[in-house]
C-alpha cells in the first residue's frame, strides 16, 4: 500500500474568473496543504481525505500560466472567503474520496468513486496518467453539484466560474 500526503505529493485547485469585471480579476492557483491518500493497486482501493480549511493561495494565473506579478491580491482575504463563504469549512471540515473502481489503463490508471464535498456525495471519475516520474489526475468539479455557490462580488460583475479543476500529482512507484 502506498501512502501520500502534502509532504510527498501535491493537490492544486484552479479557479477561473468571469463576469463584466473579469478583466480586472485573476484566475487563481490554490493548494490543499493538509491531505492524505492511501492506494493499494493490487486490492483496487484508493481513499483520500482533504482538510477543507487547509486551502491556501499560491499565485494568480493568466492564460493558464503563473502570474506572480499580479497586483491587488489579498491572499488572506481569498482564503477567508473560501473557508467562510464558499466551502463553509466549520460545518464541512473534510472532503472525502473513496474509489469504487481502480484499474490499470496503459501506463496509468482509471479511477471512479464517491466524492463527499460540502456534505454532498457525487460519483466522479478520472484518468491517472504517467508524466515523467509522477502520476497525475485532473478532475473538473462543478461547484453547484455539491451545493456550493461560486464566489461572486460587485453584484455579480465579478465571479468565479462554477467549474474548478483539481489536480493531484504523486510520485510514480
Amino acid at each position: 500500500m502506498a501512502r501520500y500526503d502534502a509532504s510527498s505529493a501535491e493537490c492544486l485547485v484552479f479557479t477561473y474568473k468571469e463576469g463584466l469585471m473579469s478583466a480586472a480579476a485573476h484566475d487563481l492557483k490554490l493548494k490543499i496543504s493538509s491531505w492524505s491518500m492511501n492506494v493499494d493497486v493490487a486490492a483496487g482501493t484508493l481513499e483520500a481525505t482533504f482538510e477543507a480549511g487547509s486551502i491556501r493561495y499560491v499565485t494568480a494565473m493568466k492564460d493558464g500560466r503563473d502570474n506572480p506579478s499580479a497586483f491587488g491580491i489579498d491572499a488572506r482575504r481569498i482564503e477567508k472567503s473560501i473557508n467562510k463563504d464558499v466551502l463553509k469549512t466549520r460545518k464541512h471540515p473534510r472532503i472525502q474520496f473513496t474509489a469504487t473502481e481502480l484499474r490499470a489503463d496503459g501506463e496509468g490508471f482509471s479511477v471512479a468513486g464517491r466524492l463527499t464535498l460540502n456534505g454532498v456525495t457525487r460519483t466522479i471519475s478520472a484518468v491517472i496518467t504517467r508524466t515523467g516520474g509522477r502520476l497525475e489526475a485532473t478532475v473538473r468539479l462543478h461547484q453547484p453539484d455539491f451545493g456550493i455557490k461560486p464566489f461572486s462580488a460587485l453584484l455579480g460583475a465579478l465571479k468565479i466560474k462554477p467549474a474548478v479543476d483539481v489536480r493531484i500529482s504523486v510520485p510514480a512507484p
